[in-house]
């Protein structure tokens, strides 16, 4: 079963997100309380754990959930394998694959300390479709 590790949120752009407990989902949002929030196609962020555990490997200091910027870390799901248009019921929320990976910003926190970042290339992009809340062990689902 996929499910959420964590969900994260930053107050500014270009910065590492925290932990939260819990995190409310708005249709053409976002999460709210998120810097990345707006109505646009990159609402909410997903990265899987063992995507960031590939990284970890050649570190010598512990990955936190947020380093690599994701709003939501998954466990159990190969994300950047799903194509764009792929619906996702997350916890309470309903929301919509937009993009696979990005490209890397000037100046990324992690690519600094760590000399990479995965999220540029298995990292995922949802905009929300349908509101709820969201927390650490609600279960995801791709939705046929």
């Amino acid at each position: 079963m996929a499910k959420v590790k964590a969900v994260c949120i930053s107050e500014k752009k270009g910065e590492q997100k925290h932990p939260v407990e819990e995190a409310l989902l708005k249709v053409d949002h976002g999460i709210v309380g998120d810097a990345h929030a707006g109505n646009w196609h990159r609402q909410v962020s997903l990265l899987a754990a063992e995507s960031v555990e590939k990284v970890q490997k050649a570190l010598e200091f512990q990955l936190k959930s947020g380093d690599f910027a994701e709003n939501i870390l998954t466990e159990g799901i190969e994300l950047f394998t799903l194509p764009v248009g792929t619906k996702l019921r997350i916890g309470e929320a309903l929301g919509e694959v937009t993009q696979i990976g990005k490209e890397c910003h000037q100046g990324c926190a992690i690519r600094e300390l760590a000399g990479d970042c995965v999220m540029p290339r298995e990292g995922i992009f949802i905009k929300v479709l349908k509101e709820g809340t969201i927390k650490a062990g609600d279960e995801i689902k791709v939705v046929e």
